[in-house]
């Protein structure tokens, strides 16, 4: 696999390693604390913690980083939709791009790479679960085919309201 999957500009894409697990964690917490785009209030609290919860990714090679500038911009991973064996060839996919780094063209390059990946790995779709207004979200992925397959409404819940989940899917073969 070519270690970097894809450059927009001057941002490129490559796996992520266990050195990068520190600023993928800094990046998840501020998506926790201050978005809707994971619908927990937990965050990973130590590295110990940061490293568990990428280590997986790492395992099955659907992790990436967008560089720019020397600095980690964003990261990606894909990992099983559901925990059924009957769902093993079905992925869902998390793009994360970094506070104030939005409109750069990261998160079209690690949704690029991740794609790249889960294609080569021989999995059959990928699932994008996202909240319903997040119109910017919803735009990425369908500029890379992902079609809009439902959504549910009152899903969950985070910061005082109910929340809609679009679902998205992209077949891969």
């Amino acid at each position: 696999m070519n270690p970097i999957y894809g450059s927009n500009g001057a941002v490129a894409v490559r796996p992520a390693g266990p050195g990068d697990s520190e600023v993928i964690r800094e990046i998840r917490n501020h998506a926790v604390e201050h978005s809707t785009a994971l619908w927990t209030t937990r965050t990973l609290t130590t590295p110990e913690e940061g490293a568990a919860w990428l280590a997986p990714h790492l395992e099955r090679g659907s992790a990436f980083v967008a560089e720019a500038g020397g600095e980690v911009t964003g990261f990606a991973v894909y990992g099983p939709w559901k925990d059924f064996d009957g769902f093993r060839s079905t992925m869902e996919n998390s793009v994360y791009v970094r506070e104030g780094r939005h409109g750069l063209g990261i998160g079209s390059a690690l949704l690029d790479a991740l794609i790249t990946s889960a294609r080569e790995a021989g999995h059959h779709s990928l699932i994008a679960g996202i909240e319903a207004e997040n119109a910017s979200s919803v735009r990425l992925h369908e500029r890379f085919g992902f079609r809009h397959v439902g959504t549910v409404p009152e899903a969950g819940t985070k910061f005082g309201r109910w929340l809609d989940l679009t679902l998205m899917q992209l077949r891969l073969h």
